[in-house]
């Protein structure tokens, strides 16, 4: 069973219909006491990081995702709720992240090195580079377009969590993971059968998980 986390600011509905599609289980929830009984989390988000982080705290939430990354359950973060995942943000400041993951949100500048002008937010389709093509969330897929909307970039010193990877004037770290902690910075459920494929993917790694922890 997967449990969304609702804090206020997730593209819930959207993310709902496409487990529904997929025949997965899920419930959504704001309880930490009730998403503890899920065997996978996704965190999804639309929005300001900043605002995003003093949701979570306020709702007793932040702690929760923590000891649960901690303990190696499966937790996927999609968009912002990929951003979440690593150190921080510079959206309306400096703004600490969960910090599982190293690296940094910083607003794309709208300017190429060779000072060509360029729109933000980074929005549509976008062709994915595989990084690691054996990784969990990428099984039986091939490189192909998925669709982004976000105007701030992680920027990493680890190349190791790169799954898959972007361009927009910059490199985008389209997809990351270190263990069972996932993120996509697109949205796979608006990236047709790449990105459902990845959502079903997913739901193998936590059918997998709760087999283990029965």
């Amino acid at each position: 069973m997967i449990g969304i986390i609702d804090y206020g600011m997730g593209n819930l509905h959207s993310v709902s219909k496409a487990l529904e599609r997929l025949d997965l289980s899920y419930f959504l929830s704001e309880d930490p006491e009730e998403l503890e009984k899920a065997d996978g989390l996704i965190l999804p988000g639309v929005g300001s990081f900043r605002d995003a982080m003093t949701l979570l705290k306020e709702k007793q939430q932040e702690e929760f995702i923590k000891t649960w990354a901690a303990d190696g359950k499966p937790l996927l973060g999609i968009c912002l709720g990929m951003q979440l995942l690593f150190e921080g943000s510079e959206e309306n400041g400096d703004t600490e992240g969960l910090g599982f993951l190293p690296g940094y949100a910083r607003l794309f500048k709208g300017k190429s090195e060779n000072g060509e002008a360029y729109k933000v937010p980074h929005m549509g389709w976008n062709k994915l580079g595989f990084e690691q093509p054996e990784h969990d969330l990428l099984q039986n897929t091939e490189e192909g377009h998925v669709y982004f909307v976000h105007s701030y970039v992680i920027e990493t010193p680890d190349k190791d969590v790169l799954v898959a990877t972007s361009d927009y004037y910059q490199e985008v770290p389209a997809v990351v993971g270190r263990g069972r902690i996932m993120g996509t910075q697109f949205h796979p459920e608006k990236s047709s059968r790449l990105g459902m494929k990845m959502l079903d993917n997913f739901g193998k790694v936590v059918a997998e998980g709760s087999r283990t922890y029965e």
